[in-house]
């Protein structure tokens, strides 16, 4: 039994990084409760389907392959089933059985396999999820300092696996009050945040704790859905931040970060307070993950005039869930 009355939400999800997946690569992926095999074609197009072959239940994303690595290998623009050979397109329909005459007409010129809409942007591969299979109703906003590699770095990446619901990650970032007793800030961040349809966007103003001591920072956020976050750090040196929280169920999320800092004299800095700021944030995380971890959610919270906007946050959470309405005190 869930430990959350919310579903998961809709939206835009981080699946894997560009980079992670090679032409002619398949492998298994497992997000919003359901087993999937994420895939590239030989023309460089992420595909994301349901894993499970249609003929006897073989997982498209397991099996033993060397050219593909670990799952179905990729024939053009399919994907070859490890156990009987069927192909698959990127529709999810089959294009050949290689030892039969015919098609069954059961799976012939038909869809059996739910292929998932799929956008490529900022470096990532993004999943669009809806529990009532809804096309996408948003698209995945573009961050345009990821696609200048000239003045900025490579991504550092860093991922965690979350005992929690997606809502209570994100629901940190309308909670000022924390950050002095979680993470030890020196005062409460000056904090500004508005909604404004799909996106939420925040501004904190904080003193960060670098090598050369407490200096103020200023940190601009945006929450395109609950999927997508992005985040630009000004102030010490000039970071962009992916931050990204996926449903692997309805209790557990992954959630990836991933830093660019820009380049000085066509180098990525290194050490020193550049790498300090990404180990701060990372530490805060880890500082709130026993949290998220063990405590419950209070549909009807106590709050206090200290609290941030916690009550405006859950009410724009609300427009990403399908047949859940939170009761408001």
């Amino acid at each position: 039994m869930s430990r959350f009355p919310m579903p998961m939400p809709y939206g835009w999800f981080h699946i894997s990084y560009s980079d992670e997946l090679a032409i002619g690569q398949s492998k298994a992926v497992r997000y919003f409760g359901k087993d999937l095999v994420l895939f590239r074609t030989e023309s460089g197009k992420a595909v994301l389907l349901d894993a499970y072959c249609p003929h006897l239940g073989a997982h498209l994303g397991h099996g033993i392959n060397a050219e593909a690595g670990q799952g179905g290998r990729i024939e053009g623009e399919t994907i070859v089933c490890p156990f009987h050979a069927w192909k698959f397109t990127e529709e999810g329909q089959v294009s050949e059985i290689p030892y039969a005459k015919n098609i069954p007409p059961k799976v012939k010129n038909q869809q059996c396999l739910k292929s998932w809409p799929v956008a490529e942007m900022n470096q990532v591969i993004f999943a669009w999820y809806h529990p009532e299979d809804k096309a996408p109703e948003y698209g995945v906003e573009l961050i345009e300092e990821l696609s200048d590699d000239v003045n900025w770095g490579r991504l550092d990446k860093h991922r965690w696996v979350v005992k929690t619901h997606i809502q209570e990650i994100s629901e940190n970032g309308a909670d000022p009050a924390h950050f002095m007793y979680v993470h030890g800030t020196a005062t409460f961040p000056d904090t500004e945040i508005s909604f404004d349809g799909r996106k939420r966007f925040g501004t904190f103003r904080a003193k960060l704790d670098t090598p050369r001591g407490q200096i103020n920072g200023c940190i601009d956020s945006v929450s395109n859905g609950p999927g997508q976050g992005f985040v630009r750090y000004t102030g010490i040196c000039e970071t962009v931040q992916l931050g990204h929280v996926t449903p692997i169920d309805n209790d557990t999320c992954e959630i990836n970060f991933a830093f660019s800092q820009k380049k000085v004299n066509g180098e990525t800095p290194k050490g020193g307070v550049n790498q300090a700021i990404i180990m701060d944030i990372c530490r805060q995380l880890e500082e709130d993950s026993p949290i998220w971890e063990h405590k419950v959610y209070r549909p009807l919270p106590v709050l206090c005039d200290g609290d941030g906007p916690i009550a405006r946050f859950r009410r724009w959470m609300q427009q990403f869930y399908i047949g859940y309405e939170e009761i408001e005190g």
